[in-house]
C-alpha cells in the first residue's frame, strides 16, 4: 500500500484517537463567529497506518506524544522543518524489524571489498540515470557518461561520480546562466535541497524498515553526518528529484521562494513513478525494495543491490 506523506504549514493541533490521527485547526476551533457545524466538520482523522511521512513545517505546531508514538511504531518518518521552511531534523523508530540485530550484525561485519563492490554499483546505477534524465530533458550527449559506467571500479577510486555529476549539472539547466549545483547556491538549487530532504527521509525510513543502521554507509563516513547509509542509498534517486525540478522550471514559475505550491509538488517525490527489477511502482515503494536487497547482500545472501532505472 502507499503510504500518505502530510505536511502542516499552518498552525495544527495533532492528537490521537482510536489508531487515527486527529488534525484541529486552531484558527477555525477558535473561531466563535463560525457555526458549530463547521468547526466540528473541520477536525479530521487519518489512520496512522496509511501514513509514512510527517513533514512539520510551522512553529505553532502541537503534537502529541501518543502520536509521535504510533507514528513511530508504524515505522513513519517524522520531519522537523527550521524558520526558513527547510527540512532541519528526522525522526525514525528505534526498531524497525524484527531481526534488526541480526541485520546490524550482518552491516556491522561487513567486509570492505563488499562495501566497495555496493558502492560501485550505486555509482553506476547514479550515472546510468543521470544520463537517461539529461538526455531525456535537454537532448546533451550522454555517451561519454555511458562510457563512464563500464569504467567505474569496485570503490570508484577514479571519481567518476564526481566526472559524471560535474558535467551532467554543467548541462542540466542550460537556461539559467552560471547555474551551479551548490547547497547555497542560486535557484533551483533551493528546490532541490528540499527534494533531497525528502527522497533522504524517504530512504532513511525504508532502511530503518528493513532492519539496517541508516548511519553507518558504505561510502559516506563523516562523523557528522548521522545519515551516511541514507546518503549512499539516495544516490541513484536523485535523477528522479532533478527530473521533477526541471519540469517546474521549464514552466517558467517563479522559484526564487520555496511557495506553498512548490513544496506541495515536491512532496510527491514518495509516490513519483519508477521503474524497479523491471515493474513499475511507487518511489516509496521501490525503496523498500532497495533497502531489502542491501539487507540480503550484507548477509551474503545475494550480491545485488536492486535499484531503479530510469
Amino acid at each position: 500500500m502507499i503510504k500518505k506523506t502530510l505536511c502542516f504549514g499552518n498552525p495544527a493541533y495533532l492528537s490521537l484517537a482510536n489508531g487515527q490521527l486527529v488534525i484541529k485547526l486552531p484558527e477555525v476551533e477558535c473561531n466563535g463567529t463560525l457555526p458549530d457545524a463547521f468547526r466540528r466538520e473541520a477536525v479530521r482523522t487519518i489512520p496512522i497506518e496509511d501514513i509514512g511521512v510527517v513533514l512539520l513545517d510551522n512553529r505553532q505546531i502541537t503534537i502529541t506524544q501518543g502520536v509521535l508514538e504510533a507514528l513511530l511504531e508504524n515505522n513513519c518518518a517524522v520531519i522537523s522543518c527550521d524558520a526558513s521552511h527547510m527540512p532541519v531534523g528526522l525522526m525514525l523508530p528505534l526498531e524497525g524489524h524484527t531481526l534488526q540485530s541480526e541485520r546490524f550484525r550482518h552491516q556491522l561485519n561487513a567486509s570492505l571489498p563488499l562495501k566497495k563492490h555496493l558502492w560501485q554499483q550505486t555509482v553506476q546505477a547514479k550515472i546510468t540515470n543521470q544520463a537517461t534524465a539529461l538526455h531525456r530533458l535537454q537532448g546533451c550527449e550522454v555517451g561519454n557518461m555511458r562510457s563512464w559506467v563500464q569504467e567505474v571500479r569496485s570503490g570508484d577510486p577514479d571519481n567518476y561520480e564526481a566526472r559524471a555529476a560535474a558535467y551532467y549539472w554543467s548541462c542540466f539547466f542550460p537556461g539559467i546562466d552560471g547555474f551551479v549545483r551548490a547547497r547555497e547556491a542560486m535557484p533551483p538549487n533551493n528546490l532541490l535541497n528540499y527534494g533531497y530532504a525528502i527522497l533522504r527521509a524517504v530512504i532513511a525510513r525504508s532502511l530503518v524498515g528493513s532492519g539496517l543502521l541508516p548511519t553507518l554507509g558504505i561510502h559516506h563516513h563523516n562523523r557528522y553526518n548521522a545519515y551516511c547509509l541514507a546518503d549512499d542509498i539516495m544516490e541513484p534517486y536523485r535523477p528522479y528529484v532533478d527530473e521533477l525540478v526541471a519540469g517546474i522550471v521549464a514552466e517558467g514559475i517563479a522559484i526564487d521562494v520555496l511557495t506553498t505550491e512548490l513544496k506541495a509538488r515536491l512532496l510527491t517525490i514518495p509516490v513519483l513513478d519508477v521503474v524497479i527489477e523491471g515493474k513499475r511502482s511507487p518511489l516509496m515503494i521501490a525503496a523498500t525494495r532497495t533497502t531489502a536487497s542491501l539487507a540480503a547482500c550484507f548477509a551474503g545472501e545475494q550480491r545485488k543491490i536492486a535499484y531503479p532505472v530510469m
